[in-house]
């Protein structure tokens, strides 16, 4: 009896603990304090996302020291990832702990699970509106733009359940990257806005080899026509440019329809003949486009320094560049007279704390991210774009959309042409809804063509059975079917390590029900 009570407090203990990932109640709710304590010393910490960019690292190193001369009671930490899914990963880790970060560059769909514990993150719509401390609040030391000076697009991308979660950081979409002159030399002019029929028409021409085995159109061994560096992101535009079903806007699960069957079938036709290929079946499109390998690499106009002959950054020795002309156009699309793309790029959110001056520290510093000094100067760094409309306008900025091309570093013109393709189509950009599995989903839509391509690689046969086959182990490995219909903020369904501790529980009980019984009648026998 000792030892089944002394399990069945371990268990309790285990339970107690899950409890406090799934759904903690964290923090007491952020108040607004009366004013900011200058005079107190604050410690906060902010993890940051960088491209192993040291530019990029030094202009988060020369914000903190800009932002910690105007407050000298407040010193910055930084933490470096080179991974949104480890950072995700990471807060995840430390939510039951209370030892997430203050500030934190991320996404909304990571902010929507953060969120199913209470008070974890702070909701931002009061703090943005405050007189004060909001901003281009009174109070504040620096130049901080006016909420309608944000884009409204941009800042309501972070909307769960009515409230802002985040401030948005950098935005950028993808776009379609083109060895122009090898369209040409089989024959093809290059519209202004491709379909995917285009793109793949040309693609399966680009397959013909000599009797040598050779490429025809580069004269090497090696030549994957169309890669796609993210291939749930391909998956989604898909979808969305075809009026399909992903999800609902209540988090209902819609993905696995004919729509996206039908494109899967598509799919698997190219990669069987090596037309087609992603970057987790062949690599980085960008090596493959700058050795003259590749005709058509579909990647984020944030990785425009790493696209064409003259990039600033390659991972391929100068003897393997081949000099050609780059085109830098929307990505393939079912309607070229209705064009569509996804908005992406970091957002910026606050975590809770029990300091409400600690939580007012970290707002101020996430502000101080939105200045035109921080966002122009990161802007620059690749194809992204400054999400405040007091940055756009800025003298500075304009000059240095004007001096495309004078450079192959600072105005490197497959950079600026990326980042005019957002420029100018901003209003036609989408985000997908987000709820708490949102994520998954986006998981699971990459996975779905992944998993195609793959099998039409090695040969398999890809027809009816074959999709039904995977759209269920799909469904089950993200665990879609529980995920249906979960809105953000709620708890949604146990883990399956909290359901198995709970029968674990049920098993002890019974156990010491039993083992109280079997006393019962021993001492009847007596």
């Amino acid at each position: 009896m000792k030892k089944l009570a002394a399990l069945l407090l371990i268990l309790l203990t285990l339970f107690g603990a899950l409890c406090a990932c799934h759904g903690s109640r964290g923090a007491a709710e952020f108040v607004m304090p009366e004013s900011f304590d200058e005079q107190k010393p604050l410690e906060i910490t902010f993890w940051a996302k960088n491209d192993t960019n040291k530019t990029q690292v030094n202009i988060y190193k020369k914000a903190i020291e800009d932002f910690e001369l105007l407050y000298p009671n407040i010193k910055v930490n930084i933490r470096l990832y080179t991974d949104y899914s480890k950072i995700y990963n990471d807060v995840i880790t430390n939510i039951p702990t209370s030892t997430v970060p203050n500030v934190c560059i991320t996404y909304p769909d990571h902010i929507a699970t953060y969120i199913t514990g209470k008070n974890i993150v702070v909701p931002l719509d009061a703090l943005m509106d405050d007189a004060r401390y909001g901003l281009g609040g009174s109070e504040v030391r620096f130049d901080s733009p006016k909420r309608g000076e944000v884009i409204q697009k941009y800042l309501d991308e972070s909307i769960i359940n009515g409230e802002h979660w985040a401030l948005p950081f950098m935005r950028s979409t993808e776009a379609l990257y083109v060895n122009k002159d090898y369209v040409e030399k089989l024959g093809y002019t290059l519209p202004e806005v491709v379909t995917w029929d285009f793109v793949f028409e040309v693609s399966e021409k680009a397959t013909e080899k000599d009797a040598d085995g050779n490429y025809l159109i580069n004269g090497q061994k090696v030549m994957i026509p169309c890669i796609y560096k993210s291939s749930d992101n391909m998956m989604i535009q898909y979808l969305r440019q075809k009026g399909a079903g992903y999800s609902g806007e209540d988090g209902e699960i819609l993905i696995f329809n004919d729509d996206t069957k039908a494109f899967l079938y598509e799919i698997a036709e190219h990669a069987g003949t090596r037309a087609f290929s992603t970057f987790k079946i062949s690599s980085y499109p960008g090596n493959f486009l700058n050795a003259g390998q590749c005709i058509f690499g579909i990647d984020s106009t944030a990785g425009a320094t790493w696209m064409g002959s003259g990039a600033g950054h390659q991972d391929i020795s100068p003897d393997k560049i081949v000099e050609f002309e780059t085109a830098v156009l929307p990505i393939p699309q079912t309607d070229p007279n209705d064009p569509v793309m996804i908005s992406q790029g970091p957002s910026i959110c606050v975590f809770n704390k029990s300091d409400p001056q600690e939580v007012l520290a970290s707002w101020l510093f996430a502000q101080f991210l939105l200045t035109n000094e921080v966002q122009i100067a990161y802007a620059q760094t690749e194809g992204y774009v400054p999400v405040t409309q007091k940055a756009r306008d800025t003298a500075e900025y304009e000059e240095y959309l004007a001096n495309e091309g004078i450079d192959n570093d600072l105005h490197y013109s497959v950079k600026l042409k990326a980042t005019r393709l957002l420029l100018e189509n901003t209003d036609r950009t989408f985000i997908t809804p987000v709820f708490n599995g949102s994520a998954s989903l986006r998981s699971a839509a990459g996975e779905l063509i992944e998993s195609a391509a793959k099998s039409a690689r090695r040969g398999e046969t890809v027809d009816e059975a074959y999709m039904d086959e995977l759209f269920k182990n799909v469904n089950a490995l993200y665990r879609l079917d529980e995920r249906s219909g979960v809105r953000d903020g709620a708890s949604g369904p146990l883990p399956t390590a909290s359901k198995l501790l709970l029968g674990a529980m049920v098993a002890a009980w019974l156990a010491i029900g039993a083992a109280l019984a079997v006393g019962t009648l021993k001492r009847k026998k007596r």
